[in-house]
């Protein structure tokens, strides 16, 4: 069916804005549960402690991305509603669980895989849910949900500072479970306009049947050239991407001291990746084909070095500046993601193959934090592991850059084929005449003979 542009669909909008904004605020408020973490099970005996503890919130991050192509196949088959209400549900169960632990290494399962795993169920259903609603609307409606994430993001580690200072770690992680709650009732409003793809094998009679396998996982997209490298370029680029997310504040008590509001620098990673999500989403509109992709090799440029210059600000202000054009820069990256996918492999596939980057992305984000934490434990410092973190950056921007290139490429082959067919066809219309033009003449003759 058509979508209605408006509706019910102005309900749904504000319920995947809350989604996005829970989970992703959850996420990226990372660094003030850390350092809570780091004073409530920290011993001086302990050596490896800063690598110990962010295995937590490393594993959280990394854990919502490698969800997103099973989610992906289970949002296909069972809907949208389902798959948001039962994510919600355990990702409530996950974070309550984690206000019970004694030691940091149940947090492993209970906050980094058990609480994230539902967040990934409930996060990914809430974006495929507005194109059921919205279709000229659409761009306008996701700029407005993935406001929700900066919104939290600039809100909540303010408010976890104030719960953890006057409650304690354990009651701020209850009090975010009624996030999770309301997140578990935002799910019954996805009201499904298009049929899953159970329903739709079933066919008429009612019965719900499993499609083929090739329908469940369509790995068709990795045919694509220029979609592989993307696929594996974001990711090498990611290695250094969620460092400063988790180690940032820590980095900043240990240069600066208790007394500076390091929140603020969180502060301004919400705000400018909101401000950046609003104008690169707009630019990119005016960018064609494939060339969108240089605003994501520019923002990977400005993250890589931004991350540089952490460990050179000796001062509060020059952290601030860093952080305003590290947010701004990476909300360049996330809007264009959906785009680029449609551009690279069309319209039918771009569900899986977002699902599947998304996928891939969550090796480095899981594996980045933990390092930067032993090279803290082992120097003491987290200098090197700012500048390393901003190397992967770099690189991964440079594989992008053939991208725009394999893209025209693989266009021009795409028309040459039908070109080809059609002066086929042109060469056998002109045998098919001449061969009717010198059988019409004999007979022709023999009339005029007649």
């Amino acid at each position: 069916p058509e979508p209605p542009e408006g509706g019910w669909g102005w309900v749904v909008m504000l319920a995947a804005m809350w989604c996005n904004g829970a989970v992703f605020g959850i996420q990226n408020s990372c660094g003030v549960l850390f350092v809570s973490m780091l004073r409530l099970f920290g011993s001086s005996e302990d050596k490896q402690l800063v690598f110990k503890t962010a295995w937590v919130s490393s594993l959280s991050m990394g854990m919502v991305f490698f969800c997103s192509p099973i989610v992906s196949i289970f949002t296909d088959l069972f809907g949208c509603r389902k798959v948001a209400v039962i994510g919600a549900a355990v990702g409530l169960v996950g974070l309550l669980s984690s206000s019970f632990v004694s030691t940091i290494e149940p947090l492993y399962f209970t906050y980094g895989i058990l609480f994230a795993c539902g967040c990934s169920f409930a996060y990914q259903p809430s974006l495929v849910i507005l194109g059921h609603y919205f279709k000229k609307r659409l761009g306008l409606v996701n700029g407005i949900v993935t406001a929700g994430s900066s919104l939290f993001t600039v809100s909540l580690p303010f408010l976890l500072r104030v719960l953890i200072d006057s409650v304690d770690l354990y009651n701020t992680l209850r009090v975010l479970c009624i996030l999770m709650f309301v997140l578990f009732l935002a799910g019954f409003t996805y009201k499904p306009l298009v049929p899953n793809a159970k329903d739709k094998e079933g066919g008429k009679k009612g019965k719900s049947k499993f499609p083929p396998v090739k329908k469940i996982c369509n790995f068709s997209v990795f045919k694509v050239l220029s979609y592989r490298i993307w696929a594996f370029g974001i990711p090498a680029a990611l290695f250094g991407y969620f460092v400063p997310y988790v180690h940032l504040m820590n980095h900043v008590k240990d240069r600066l001291g208790d007394s500076v509001p390091e929140e603020v620098l969180l502060l301004c990673l919400g705000i400018t990746s909101g401000v950046g999500r609003l104008i690169f989403g707009r630019v990119a509109d005016y960018i064609p084909g494939a060339k969108k992709i240089y605003l994501q090799v520019a923002s990977f440029f400005f993250i890589g070095l931004m991350s540089m210059m952490i460990p050179l600000c000796n001062v509060f202000g020059a952290l601030v500046a860093v952080c305003l054009f590290m947010g701004l820069f990476d909300g360049c990256f996330i809007c264009i993601m959906a785009p680029i996918a449609f551009e690279l492999v069309g319209a039918q596939d771009v569900s899986q193959a977002i699902g599947f980057l998304l996928g891939l992305m969550s090796v480095p984000m899981t594996v980045g934090p933990p390092i930067a934490g032993l090279l803290r434990d082992k120097l003491g410092t987290y200098d090197v592991a700012f500048y390393l973190a901003g190397v992967p950056p770099l690189i991964g921007g440079a594989i992008l850059c053939f991208i725009p290139w394999v893209h025209e490429r693989q266009k021009l082959k795409e028309r040459a084929k039908p070109v080809d067919g059609e002066t086929t066809e042109k060469m056998l219309e002109n045998e098919s005449t001449l061969v009717s033009d010198t059988t019409e003449k004999p007979v022709k003759e023999l009339d005029s003979g007649l």
